[in-house]
């Protein structure tokens, strides 16, 4: 994968100078054409036969204009030359371990009560969504946050998905100019204000009358002012003056009105040339995969097309920004109710496109959810699209977590079907580890994405987990009594959804040892009781004896060795309770004993 990228860097490159050297050299054209443009009217001005100055005058204007536009294509090619470089190099960070020093870590997204999203790492820092998130905007981000913190999708969408990551996975040009298209447009929250402002499609005047006057009343007076010039007619001049004032008068009064109603595309032409540039490439480009297609038609719906509405509205918001020009603004206004004929306009648009709009937004958000999960081909050196099985259960070889390095990444693997699994060792041997890649694996697969595997078969389950427990001083609440809230959530779970699959660390950690045996046989042999299916970790080795009296329970380890006074481990999994202890060990190591 380094090569792939470090090829597309060194290609745009290539590309970036080329570009870059023939902007410069537009430019220094554009110089002369201005300064012999600049001669000619000079001469045109001064000279009596200035034909020849005049019919010069003519050409280097129009050369000018043709250099101008070309000028803008040649920037516009050395920008996204530049974009693609950094995302090339992101990826680059992303196999070198840099990524957790990208600065969108998902950290809002953090909800404590969650089932998994804090255990398994999966927004915040160091996290899934750190790792993996391309996204650029404000829907994009919430989709990709929803897909790995609430997805909920069948086994056919999941299929389709699958689909769908795969082709953007194997079309790397595509997936980098679109990220690249979308950075253009950001990830501000003003996306959702655009969105909800679109959707009011309240006329700005109920008043059908009212609104036919201050749309053609201008022309009439513009009308009778040209009249009144033509055939020099004072009072009809003094008339056209009056409703030249009137006009004023009702331009200024109406203004914060006007204002409030147009204010949502006041700021927006760039960012609305990003979105359509964005539309015109997922317009244009021909996907096989149902998924892909479904979101290029939910990009066009009977005759309106996101594209054309786009255009629509950048075209309004160009007109409303004449606002930056004050002197254009105030003749534009006096002479033809300006601000009055932008709100016309954007009301003519909301009619017709706002009950789209949310529809388009959630397209492109998906889309670029769908490009977030196509980036774990690239970091992972061995993945796979799991089969999603309708019997209970989960089966994995060479299975990785995803945070971890290619270069120290272990895997492993794990078989459970409609069993519990207890997993003892000693400290620092892998058991949380071992936990939370095979949830993380599931969080991936349940969203369509590929998963850090040579093989994996998962059926729909709904991961519960009891990991990071803390006590919480303001509540008065101990770690225990915050763990026991928790398994007492995995046994709400596991007798109302038979797909719940529960990963416990370290069961009741938070409590002497006596009671952490009591209550570790009482959960589990309940969670038994319950058909519940999932793995516990324990260091109570006495824990492991619950497999002579439940068949269901299976018993793995993790183990360590010792070599030249050295402790290591080799974080591989094994059947049976574990044989060894490290504590004391540990303990000389550090300085204790």
């Amino acid at each position: 994968m380094k090569d792939l990228f470090e090829a597309a860097i060194c290609k745009q490159k290539s590309k970036f100078h080329k570009n870059k050297r023939l902007y410069n050299l537009v430019g220094y054209i554009k110089l002369i054409l201005f300064i012999f443009f600049a001669v000619s009217i000079y001469f045109v001005i001064t000279r009596q036969e200035s034909m020849v100055f005049a019919a010069a005058a003519v050409v280097l204007l129009i050369i000018q204009i043709a250099a101008w536009v070309y000028h803008a294509i040649l920037n516009a090619r050395v920008e996204q030359s530049k974009g693609i470089i950094e995302i090339n190099r992101r990826h680059l960070d992303r196999l070198t371990g840099k990524w957790t020093e990208f600065p969108d870590t998902g950290e809002e997204f953090i909800d404590a009560e969650h089932p998994y999203g804090c255990d398994l790492d999966i927004v915040g820092k160091d996290s899934l969504f750190q790792l993996l998130n391309t996204t650029h905007t404000w829907h994009g981000r919430r989709a990709f946050a929803a897909d790995l913190l609430h997805a909920a999708y069948s086994k056919q969408e999941i299929i389709q998905r699958q689909e769908a990551v795969k082709e953007l996975a194997e079309n790397k040009e595509f997936t980098d100019e679109l990220e690249y298209r979308f950075s253009k447009i950001g990830s501000d929250p003003a996306a959702e204000v655009l969105l909800q402002e679109l959707r009011d499609a309240q006329p700005f005047i109920k008043k059908r009358s009212l609104r036919i006057l201050l749309t053609y009343g201008p022309l009439i007076a513009i009308l009778l002012m040209g009249l009144s010039v033509i055939f020099h007619w004072k009072q009809l001049y003094l008339l056209s003056v009056i409703l030249f004032a009137v006009q004023t008068l009702v331009w200024l009064t109406g203004m914060p009105a006007t204002y409030k109603f147009i204010r949502i595309v006041n700021r927006l032409p760039f960012r609305l040339n990003a979105y359509k540039e964005v539309l015109e490439l997922v317009d244009t480009t021909k996907f096989a995969a149902e998924k892909l297609k479904e979101i290029q038609t939910n990009l066009t719906t009977s005759d309106l097309s996101a594209v054309q509405a786009i255009k629509a509205l950048a075209k309004i918001a160009d007109k409303v920004s004449v606002r930056g020009v004050p002197i254009v603004y105030f003749l534009l206004n006096v002479l033809l109710l300006w601000d009055y004929e932008c709100v016309f306009m954007l009301e003519d648009w909301k009619k017709k496109y706002a009950p789209y709009c949310e529809k388009w937004f959630l397209a492109l958000g998906e889309l670029e959810s769908l490009s977030c999960f196509a980036t774990m081909t690239k970091v992972c050196s061995h993945t796979c699209f799991p089969h999603i099985s309708d019997t209970r259960g989960l089966e994995a070889t060479e299975l990785g977590h995803p945070l971890i390095p290619d270069s120290v990444r272990v895997t492993n693997q794990i078989r459970l079907n409609n069993n519990i699994v207890i997993i003892s060792g000693s400290n620092m041997s892998g058991k949380t580890t071992y936990l939370r890649t095979a949830g993380i694996n599931i969080v991936l697969a349940r969203a369509g994405g590929p998963v850090c595997a040579m093989e994996m078969t998962c059926s729909d389950l709904h991961i519960i987990t009891s990991m990071r427990i803390a006590d919480d001083l303001n509540e008065g609440v101990s770690t225990f009594y915050a763990e026991l809230k928790r398994i007492k959530g995995i046994l709400d779970n596991s007798r109302n959804d038979r797909n719940t699959l529960f990963l416990i660390d370290e069961i009741f950690r938070g409590t002497n040892s006596v009671d952490r045996l009591t209550g570790a046989r009482t959960v589990i042999t309940k969670l038994n009781e319950l058909g519940a299916m999932g793995m516990v970790t324990t260091h109570d080795l006495e824990l492991c004896e619950l497999q002579q009296a439940i068949p269901r329970i299976q018993n793995y380890s993790f183990s360590e060795y010792y070599e030249n006074g050295r402790i290591y481990f080799d974080y591989k999994i094994q059947h049976g309770k574990s044989k060894t202890t490290n504590a004391r060990f540990l303990m000389e190591l550090v300085g204790i004993i």
